[in-house]
């Protein structure tokens, strides 16, 4: 190398060669316009090339990148209003479009003290939308450790049938013009009809209700999630209960759906598929947990079919279920696999079911014989209260490969009489102790 080239090399090659090492690109040193031929061969846009407050930028990021065929990502460093921050706090909820791939890139997001909205939430449903457009391909998907967080003083907890105040935790309580119960806004991500979609590597903590609910959404993977909630938070030192902190739900009409390699613990159930119509609830309204209507449109549409749950590690430390499959009458759930669950409470935090099968409190008793059919439960061991609890009717199932060990009792309770059981195989059960 002559002394020309060894001074280039020092002057331009060398901070080049830095620059590109740091993930640095020339062309993505401003935004480019939306609609360009720059912005249309870009891999990624990232919120921090637009300005505003935190989730204007993130909803900005994702309407760019659908208009330039690219895909968002969240970065860990926030540099908003000329800061450089560890964390993006949401005022109001993240907006997902069709065609939308969000990664979360090592970061961390949390909902504002003033927020009552959802993490994120399909953008096709909300206030006031009564007729809800079907949208697609929608993945959302954690780098490395990618965090979602409640907020430190939720105005509100809870679902619909929650007072805010008396049974739940929520600032709001006692506002005039706010509304006193809990409702769809809570919950963390929400989607409705949305097909093919993902949401992938992401811990959900301290949630201000469901932490994701899906409804009538199909063909899709929920899987690698990690939860941490408690039923309750420490808030200006002193214990404040937060109900109703579900993991995983899947409501009316959900199905082709898989939920893979789910752990840590929740205030309520780990893993819910709930089917409970409510023909009083209108979509868009606030009186309800589900913004896309409670009613049942009949013809087997609203059905929860053809899901398949496993790899699931994990409790309930408001001592509920880890995983609860319930349908009442008029909606089927049916065709459904859980396979690979492992109990993993500790002792002071039994929960009442590792499984349970059915209810007799909700939508008017026990479904119709029939309607909870074809059910698959394999490769659970648990110490909860019950190993599986068959609380409503059953049939055409296979419950295997359990094993039940700390309080003594059955590996298998039928709570509502044999008379809603019919051909359902129970084998290789081993009850520890006995």
């Amino acid at each position: 190398m002559n002394e020309t080239t060894r001074g280039w090399w020092w002057k331009t090659g060398l901070p080049v060669l830095l620059l590109c090492s740091l993930g640095w690109s020339f062309a993505s040193a401003s935004p480019p316009d939306r609609g360009s031929s720059e912005s249309t061969s870009r891999d990624f846009i990232t919120p921090n090339e637009f300005a505003g407050t935190d989730v204007e930028r993130i909803n900005q990021a994702i309407e760019a990148a659908a208009d330039a065929g690219c895909r968002v990502v969240i970065p860990r460093v926030n540099l908003g209003d000329g800061q450089r921050r560890d964390i993006w706090l949401l005022d109001s909820a993240i907006l997902l479009h069709s065609n939308t791939t969000l990664e979360l890139d090592n970061c961390h997001i949390k909902l504002s003290d003033r927020c009552r909205d959802n993490f994120m939430r399909s953008v096709n449903c909300g206030l006031g939308i009564t007729g809800i457009d079907p949208l697609q391909n929608i993945h959302i998907r954690g780098i490395g450790h990618a965090v979602l967080e409640g907020a430190d003083r939720p105005r509100a907890s809870g679902d619909s049938g929650k007072t805010l105040g008396t049974k739940t935790y929520g600032t709001d309580a006692g506002v005039q013009g706010e509304s006193q119960l809990g409702d769809w806004r809570n919950i963390g991500v929400l989607l409705a009809f949305v097909e093919h979609f993902s949401i992938e590597n992401i811990t959900i903590k301290d949630s201000h209700c469901w932490a994701i609910s899906l409804e009538r959404c199909a063909h899709g993977t929920l899987r690698d999630l990690d939860f941490a909630s408690r039923g309750y938070k420490m808030i200006d030192d002193t214990r404040q209960s937060i109900l109703n902190q579900d993991g995983v739900d899947l409501r009316m009409g959900c199905h082709d759906i898989l939920i893979d390699n789910i752990t840590g613990y929740t205030g309520d159930d780990l893993v819910a598929l709930t089917a409970i119509p409510r023909s009083d609830r209108a979509a868009g309204s606030l009186a309800t947990t589900m913004v896309s209507a409670g009613d049942d449109r009949g013809d087997g549409l609203d059905d929860i079919r053809h899901i398949i749950i496993r790899n699931v590690r994990g409790y309930c430390a408001g001592r509920h279920h880890i995983v609860r499959l319930l349908n009442t009458s008029g909606v089927k759930m049916h065709d459904i696999i859980v396979d690979g669950l492992i109990d993993t409470s500790p002792g002071d935090l039994t929960c009442k079911a590792a499984v349970k099968i059915g209810d007799h409190h909700y939508g008017g008793g026990v479904a119709p014989l029939g309607d909870t059919c074809r059910i698959m439960v394999s490769n659970v061991t648990s110490q909860s209260q019950h190993t599986i609890l068959i609380g409503g009717s059953l049939s055409e199932s296979i419950l295997s490969n359990l094993i039940r060990h700390g309080p003594a009792g059955e590996a298998v309770t039928i709570q509502a009489g044999a008379e809603y059981i019919r051909d359902v195989t129970i084998t290789n059960v081993h009850v520890v102790g006995e």
